[in-house]
This record gives structure tokens, C-alpha cells and sequence, in this order.
């Protein structure tokens, strides 16, 4: 199992392979799971290596770029930096690297790395593990690769040492490569796009299996690299919880908190604070007793948008925690709140934030505000009610009354998702599927091409005929 990030990093990509390995050897299977050896974690939670079991190998390669070392080593002495500053210190270090100077050398050096890195900045990455892979492999031949991605290299990592090895790959993604863009990917040059599509073809070709997290994300490739991936091949497995819904019993205190986790610098929150400061200035009352507290990275554009606004007494933010900790707020919190990125992102309504499954487990309401999208299926899905179009200020007022109210009388569990609907994403069920796929079995949750539409930020870019990719 091919998982560059992977405990005791605790960023959002890691908890999905964590989430496989912990049920796959009560299912018969025994993974090795193959991850970087690195001094330097986005979100580093030692807590997370308590919770691989002990029959799991962990095999760790070390990626040998300097430049990348020397970008990691930067970013942990800046990160660790900003989290000892005063809030007046971290906002003269984010004036700083907003300078012009500082602009143009990162405008400078992302032109650089986009050019340079094939298909992504893990590309030193590749050869590395392949060679370990092949000497791990020596010993005990595997039955099977799967490697996830992002990072996408670890794709290429799969099939190069399933080729090597003799043995079959499979592709789980946890993004939509070629069909939405990060930053990085959104910079590169026209060439370097379209020799994405051309390496993802060969992969889609070569693999026995390929997992993807919707039906709509999976009409998408179908149509994008028709004749390179087949609809036979495709198994759908969402992301999903650890363990059993939770049931608490919350003290209604003297605020209706609503609380957010995760990253929020490429999450639309504008509409969500207007609407806020409109429930301020039409219900007073109602605002008095509702409280909002984002947890995560770019938490601080939040905080200067609500002092803007004048409402900044009902929104506090802090820094990403441990996961030990975020599990302690979230048992003190009402409710939850789930955004997504904004609508004129190509390829917004394929996504549903990873954060919105840890939501499903604590059985408590989930507010909504959303575009069109996966995370608005899903909810509807499950039963929540509390959905607000993102563009509405009005909307969110109306969900926001409603759960002020609930509170008020203690009702909140009317408004929870339904768990007998929610326990379709449990890992349990998800590691099911998975096992699936390893035995070669027709899919769980199979998907039919031409079942559902192409969304409409995909059409012209995918045209009619798709890419003809590989």
C-alpha cells in the first residue's frame, strides 16, 4: 500500500489509508505499507502511530531532493514561528511575506518548480520507492499494489513497481487529477498539462483496478479517457469515519457553538460571515446566543473578515491541533459546519471535504453551506436539513434561526444526520469494498456510464469525445 503521507502525519490525505490498513487484517489481509521518511510533518499527531496495528509493516523512503528538504526545513521553521507569535507578531509576518519582494520571488520559484516537477513535487520520490519496493518484495512477493494519490507520483510509483514486480495495481484517488487544479497544477505550462493526461492514460490502461469517490467523479474520467479507462474497472469508495457514531449528551451552556476544522485557504466563507452579520442585525437575540469557532490553517483571513464585518465577538479561530484535542472541542460543540471551495473553481461539484465524514461520526447537526456539489449530495443523502446555497445570505439566516432554536429547547438530535443512513461510510463498510477490489469481485457500488451528468464547470473542458488520453 503506497501512501506518501501516512501517521504520524496528520494531515487530511494520511487518515484514508490509516483508516484501510487498521480493518484490512481483521479481513484477511496483511498490508505493507510503503510512506516518506521525513523530519518535517504538515500536521504532525504521533497519536496517529498508536493506531496502526502491529502486524502492519511500515516501510519508510526518504525523498533524496535538496530543494525539497530545503522548502520543508523553511516552511516548519516558519509555521513553528507564527504558532509562538502574538496575534500582532503573526499579522507583521503575514504583512512581511505579502511584501511585493516576496511576491515575485515565490511567483518566481512556483514557475521554477511547475516546469521542473513531473507529474508533482514527489517526483524525486518515484525511483527511490520502486527500488524498495522490489527489494521488499524479494523477500515476500505482495498479491497486489495499491497506491493513493495525491501526491500523483505515487500513482506512477504503483504501476512502474507493479511492472517491475509482475503483480496488479490499483488507483485510489482522493482528488480529481486532470479534471480540477490545485495551485501548483493550475500554474504549470499547456505541455506539461497534457503530458498529465498522457501519463494518467498509461496508468488508467495498465491498472486492474481504479477507485474513485462518486458516481459523478467516475462519469467524468469515463468521458474524459474514453478507451483508456474502462467502466468495468472502476469501484466507488468515498471517504469515510473510524469507528461507531457517537452519542452525547452536550450541556446546552450559556452559547450554541459551531464549530469548523480543517484548512480554509481555498474554502468560501465569505457568503457564510455576510449571513452571519445579517442574522446580527436583523435577530440580535438570535446572535447573541451563537458562537462560530474555526480550528485550522488560514484561520486568520476568518478573523480579519469578522472584525471587518463587526461580528468578530461571535467568531474565534485558532491554529490546527492534535487530533486528540480536536476530539475533546468537537465533544463540546452543537454543531458542525461544512463549506466548500467556490463555485467558479473548475470541478467544485466532484468535491466533498474529507472533514464532512469525521462530522457523520459525532451524530451531531451538520450545517451546510454549499454550491451544487458532491458535499451537498451526500448530506442530503443522510437526512441533514440544514443545507444553505452559498450564494444566499437569506438561506443562511433561515438555517441558523432554525438551529438557534433547536438548541434553545434542546431538540438539536431532530436536526442530526440519520445514523442508520450515515453508517454507509463507515470504515468497516469501506474496507468491505476495498477487499472487493483486491479479490478481483464485481464492484460494491457499481457505476453505469451515462448514469448521471457531466457537471457543468467539466463540459467544455472534456468536450463531447473526452482527451482520447493514452
Amino acid at each position: 500500500m503506497i501512501a506518501y503521507n501516512f501517521a504520524p502525519e496528520g494531515n487530511a490525505g494520511a487518515y484514508r489509508p490509516l483508516r484501510f490498513v487498521r480493518h484490512l487484517p481483521g479481513k484477511g489481509w496483511k498490508p505493507t505499507i510503503l510512506t516518506l521518511e521525513t523530519d518535517f510533518y504538515e500536521r504532525y499527531d504521533p497519536g496517529l502511530v498508536a493506531l496502526i496495528p502491529e502486524e502492519v509493516s511500515v516501510v519508510r523512503v526518504r525523498n533524496p531532493d535538496p530543494w525539497q528538504a530545503f522548502q520543508a526545513k523553511r516552511s516548519q521553521r516558519v509555521r513553528e514561528k507564527v504558532s509562538a507569535a502574538s496575534k500582532e507578531t503573526t499579522g507583521s509576518i503575514q504583512a512581511e511575506r505579502q511584501s511585493r519582494l516576496r511576491r515575485s520571488l515565490r511567483t518566481a520559484v512556483h514557475s521554477f518548480e511547475t516546469w521542473f516537477y513531473h507529474p508533482d513535487m514527489a517526483m524525486t520520490w518515484i525511483w527511490p520507492a520502486v527500488r524498495t519496493i522490489a527489494e521488499v518484495s524479494s523477500a515476500a512477493k505482495p498479491d497486489i499494489i495499491w497506491a493513493t494519490a495525491p501526491p500523483w507520483s505515487s500513482l506512477v510509483v504503483g504501476a512502474l513497481s507493479a511492472r517491475r514486480i509482475s503483480v496488479p495495481y490499483v488507483l485510489d484517488f482522493r482528488d480529481s487529477w486532470t479534471l480540477t487544479y490545485t495551485n501548483f497544477e493550475r500554474e504549470r505550462p499547456s505541455w506539461a498539462k497534457r503530458l498529465d493526461r498522457r501519463i494518467l492514460g498509461k496508468l488508467f490502461q495498465g491498472a486492474s483496478g481504479v477507485i474513485l469517490r462518486s458516481q459523478t467523479e467516475a462519469e467524468c474520467f469515463c468521458r474524459a479517457y474514453h478507451g483508456a479507462l474502462q467502466s468495468s474497472k472502476i469501484h466507488i469508495i468515498p471517504n469515510g469515519f473510524e469507528g461507531r457514531i457517537e452519542q452525547h449528551t452536550i450541556t446546552r451552556g450559556e452559547h450554541c457553538t459551531v464549530l469548523y476544522t480543517g484548512t480554509l485557504s481555498d474554502y468560501r466563507f465569505d457568503t457564510l460571515l455576510r449571513g452571519v452579520k445579517e442574522l446580527k442585525e436583523r435577530h440580535p437575540q438570535c446572535a447573541q446566543e451563537l458562537r462560530f469557532h474555526f480550528i485550522g490553517e488560514a484561520t486568520e483571513a476568518v478573523a480579519q473578515e469578522a472584525v471587518a464585518l463587526g461580528i468578530s465577538e461571535m467568531v474565534s479561530t485558532s491554529k490546527a491541533t492534535s487530533q486528540d484535542v480536536l476530539a475533546q472541542l468537537s465533544a463540546k460543540a452543537h454543531a458542525f459546519l461544512l463549506l466548500e471551495r467556490p463555485a467558479s473553481m473548475r470541478g467544485h461539484e466532484l468535491l466533498a471535504g474529507a472533514k464532512l465524514f469525521g462530522y457523520l461520526k459525532s451524530g451531531k447537526p451538520i450545517i451546510g453551506v454549499l454550491p451544487n456539489c458532491e458535499a451537498r449530495n451526500i448530506l442530503q443523502r443522510i437526512g441533514v436539513t440544514m443545507i444553505a446555497d452559498a450564494d444566499s445570505t437569506s438561506d443562511i439566516v433561515t438555517i441558523l434561526r432554525q438551529l438557534v432554536d433547536a438548541w434553545r429547547k434542546d431538540a438539536l438530535s431532530q436536526l442530526a444526520p440519520i445514523p442508520a443512513l450515515c453508517e454507509a461510510y463507515s470504515s468497516e463498510r469501506q474496507t468491505a469494498a476495498l477487499v472487493r477490489v483486491f479479490e478481483g469481485l464485481p464492484p460494491a457500488d457499481s457505476f453505469v456510464p451515462g448514469s448521471v451528468d457531466v457537471p457543468a464547470s467539466l463540459r467544455e473542458e472534456i468536450g463531447a469525445t473526452g482527451w482520447q488520453a493514452g
